[in-house]
């Protein structure tokens, strides 16, 4: 069983040659000593980012930004590993694809008026149903979480109860949701700057209420998987054995895709709905060249995620540079320096 899990986390084949192992080693060695030099001729003006990030770290609005982002990367960290060995990796991108259809939806809903319903309805109704619209446009971010957390379970239930695979009905409604977004888009007043933040991602712009919701939401996820962490480690490990020991697979599936679906709709605001499923990926992957443990790879990945949010609002605060991007460039850099570690240990 331990042999199992270690193949599933290694993901090397049992078939590859020695000299293919060694030649990958080479290359990823070769652009290690490619960055370790960059670094070395630019010490002067790394030093120089470090010292301008600490006079923006005196802002409300970058201490907001760091408390929020660290404890949502932290949460997509935890969930990766489990969706990671689920082979079920995607389903944040999905999700995501979802939160950006469900949010053009609730950002058009503030052209809805009462003169713009149907005149047989009567009056009150048609001023209450278009001030609940108004509302869901002033703060969309509740609507969309009810909508990705449907389709999470949706999602789930088409993987479980149907012929169509988990990849298929990932596409499948993410593909969907995106194009409604897109119509419902290009019909109303195209692409303002909320919907452009929360598909590209925009940390920095974030309101007050946008981190308290974050901060709740990642409690939330937190204390949930520390709570219920054997039984998720059981369900990740081998379903099949846990449903024979007694254990409830379905609720705590259903479990996973409600903490991933929360996730998910509170990370659009961070990375964007492009680029949220990177933080869920990129630590599990990067952990898993190193350690083979379940429990390692998730400290380990945990670790990883929250060090290169930091690292990434360092380079988008001093560089200008995208934060989302930013964030997803120094998860790669640790991909590739924990592969060549591995690599290295053959």
């Amino acid at each position: 069983m331990g042999d199992l899990l270690q193949r599933c986390l290694s993901g090397r084949n049992d078939g590859e040659s020695k000299g293919h192992r060694r030649t990958r080693a080479v290359v990823l060695w070769a652009l290690l000593a490619l960055m370790v030099i960059w670094a070395l001729f630019n010490l002067r003006a790394i030093g120089a980012a470090f010292a301008e990030f600490g006079v923006y770290l005196g802002y409300k609005f970058i201490q907001r930004a760091l408390l929020a982002g660290a404890l949502v990367s932290l949460c997509a960290s935890l969930l990766g590993v489990t969706l990671v060995l689920k082979h079920y990796s995607m389903i944040g991108d999905g999700l995501s694809h979802v939160g950006f259809g469900s949010l053009t939806i609730a950002m058009a809903l503030g052209f809805v008026t009462a003169d713009s319903l149907p005149a047989f309805l009567p009056a009150s109704l048609r001023g209450g149903i278009a001030g609940l619209c108004r509302g869901i446009a002033a703060n969309p971010l509740p609507f969309t979480l009810v909508v990705v957390v449907i389709c999470a379970f949706l999602l789930l239930r088409l993987s479980e109860r149907s012929s169509m695979r988990g990849d298929s009905a990932i596409a499948l409604i993410s593909t969907s949701a995106l194009a409604a977004g897109v119509i419902v888009t290009s019909m109303t007043s195209g692409m303002n700057v909320d919907v452009y933040n929360y598909m590209f991602g925009s940390i920095l712009a974030m309101r007050a209420s946008d981190v308290y919701v974050s901060l709740a939401l990642s409690a939330v996820v937190l204390v949930l998987f520390v709570l219920f962490y054997p039984r998720i480690f059981a369900v990740t490990f081998d379903e099949a054995f846990a449903r024979a020991t007694g254990v409830n697979a379905s609720a705590f599936n259903m479990l996973i895709a409600f903490l991933t679906a929360l996730t998910v709709v509170v990370g659009m605001r961070m990375m964007g709905t492009l680029l949220i499923s990177s933080l869920i990926i990129f630590p599990a992957l990067s952990s898993m060249r190193l350690f083979s443990r379940f429990k390692a790879v998730t400290i380990c990945s945990a670790i990883v995620s929250v060090a290169c949010f930091a690292v990434g609002m360092l380079l988008s605060c001093v560089y200008s540079l995208p934060t989302g991007a930013g964030i997803v460039a120094v998860n790669l850099f640790v991909f590739i320096l924990f592969s060549a570690i591995a690599a290295a240990r053959g």
